[in-house]
């Protein structure tokens, strides 16, 4: 599986840039996934649901089903945290993986940045960032796409995994 990230700081963007890229790229037959990283605890399960009550109850894993669709939550407890490596390594195969967070991991990434955040880019310090995606013009040494120009992201991304 190829894998490409999208990086930034709240607010920048990252999110709506995912959604577009999930949309552009699937639209051209390739089959995505995604991963993204929260920094606070989520929950996908509700307070008095079936399978809610099953991990209040201890449940380590509980995996809930219907026809349309399935999810897997695993309870931590105290133990650490997986890496991007181990979730990856959870995904059904697909053609490209796109990563929303995860900014200190290795792996290629497009950095969304908009300018009114006033927060520092991170592409000046990582190398691993490949392009910024900035509502802005910017004085860098890796391509600066427009923030809203999907097509033209897409397309570097897909050039960088060899699509």
């Amino acid at each position: 599986m190829k894998i490409f990230g999208v990086v930034g700081y709240k607010n920048a963007g990252k999110t709506g840039l995912m959604e577009r890229l999930v949309t552009e790229i699937t639209g051209r037959g390739f089959r995505v996934s995604t991963l993204k990283h929260a920094h606070h605890s989520f929950d996908v399960d509700h307070p008095g649901k079936d399978s809610y009550r099953h991990r209040d109850a201890g449940a380590h894993q509980v995996l809930l089903s219907s026809r349309t669709r399935w999810a897997l939550m695993t309870e931590l407890h105290d133990a650490r945290e997986a890496s991007l490596e181990d979730l990856l390594a959870r995904l059904d195969p697909v053609d490209l993986v796109l990563v929303e967070g995860y900014k200190r991991d290795r792996h290629p990434k497009v950095e969304a940045y908009r300018a009114e955040t006033g927060n520092p880019l991170i592409a000046p310090d990582d190398d691993t960032v490949r392009a910024i995606a900035s509502d802005a013009p910017l004085d860098v040494r890796q391509p600066v796409f427009d923030l809203n120009d999907t097509k033209a992201i897409a397309d570097f991304i897909l050039s960088e995994v060899g699509l």
